[in-house]
């Protein structure tokens, strides 16, 4: 089996790093906040094995991918056409994209928009969403002591600040905070889990003692030292940018109220994911099937936390092996 590979491409306008590996049907793999392709470095693998020509990009303002500065350089829209623009620069008429964190929400957006190029998608942490009713950041959290953490990444500058102070630190702590382990750890601490999505004022988002001297074994000390490697080189602006831009979304995606996911869908998360505790989660979850039409399965890993991909790549692969061998031969 051939080993991945790296390589910079031109795509809607900006050039954009993807590692690359096998041959067979198309699959993109999309990381979120705050990762690289390297969070996917087990599916490419195994997926690579199993018969297929995978391709996972660093995101616009990650890794080696350009980084534009301005905010506005970051909307659903650019990251959509970022995907398509990968397609167009590989030859590619058509592909299974799979998203995890905001690469779920640009994986149900490219699958909404252009079921032409896009044949399934595969979500991970982040179920569809359908449009708000109002400005998303209007509706988020917040009472006298704290404010929900996308409202305190909207003002330029603090959160990069604390973020980038030491970003291997940053990473060490919020790779297992945000874990399976890190949930139960806390859990054992205190009794109770604390609300990783709420920031209290005056303070910052890192909470909590941090990882441990020893992590657990689907995270090493070599994996902590590339994501940080990589953040310290890059920051955080562009990353951040995302979240900057969520108001923005809404107010260009309105001819899309009301549309559909009619493409082979799978959903995928931990149960002990704190995206799953978010407002209104839950009656997104029991409405699924009827938001996303093409849905074939919700599977939910008892024990995992956020990273889903890396907390359990066996179990991960298997399931988008098995998604993606069921869907109807390309034309």
């Amino acid at each position: 089996m051939t080993k991945t590979t790296q390589r910079i491409i031109e795509a809607n306008g900006i050039r954009l790093n993807i590692a690359e590996q096998g041959e067979g049907p198309l699959v993109l793999l999309v990381h979120g906040f705050p990762e690289t392709w390297y969070s996917w470095r087990h599916q490419i693998d195994d997926l690579a094995a199993a018969g297929f020509r995978v391709v996972a990009p660093d995101m616009r303002g990650y890794g080696k991918s350009d980084a534009p500065q301005a905010i506005d350089q970051y909307t659903i829209l650019h990251l959509v056409g970022d995907m398509v623009g990968i397609l167009d620069a590989l030859g590619a008429p058509t592909a299974v994209i799979v998203g995890h964190d905001w690469g779920a929400s640009v994986a149900w957006q490219a699958a909404l928009t252009r079921p032409d190029r896009f044949r399934a998608i595969a979500a991970l942490s982040v179920p569809f969403r359908p449009r708000a009713k109002a400005l998303p950041t209007s509706l988020m959290p917040r009472t006298e002591a704290a404010q929900f953490y996308q409202l305190y990444f909207q003002e330029p500058g603090p959160a990069e600040a604390e973020l980038g102070r030491d970003p291997r630190a940053t990473l060490r702590n919020m790779l297992f905070g945000a874990s399976g382990d890190g949930v139960a750890a806390s859990r054992a601490a205190g009794g109770t889990t604390p609300n990783l999505a709420m920031v209290p004022k005056g303070g910052g988002f890192l909470q909590g003692p941090g990882a441990p001297p020893t992590l657990p074994s689907w995270i090493s000390e070599r994996d902590i030292d590339h994501y940080g490697e990589e953040f310290k080189r890059t920051g955080f602006r562009g990353a951040l940018n995302y979240y900057r831009n969520l108001d923005r979304n809404w107010e260009i995606t309105g001819a899309l109220t009301g549309l559909q996911v009619t493409i082979p869908a799978l959903y995928m998360a931990g149960d002990r994911d704190f995206l799953l505790s978010f407002p209104g989660t839950d009656q997104l979850l029991a409405n699924l099937k009827t938001l996303v039409p093409g849905l074939r399965k919700v599977q939910m890993l008892p024990g995992c936390g956020h990273w889903t991909q890396q907390e359990r790549p066996g179990e991960v692969s298997a399931a988008l092996i098995e998604f993606m061998r069921a869907l109807p031969s390309r034309s």
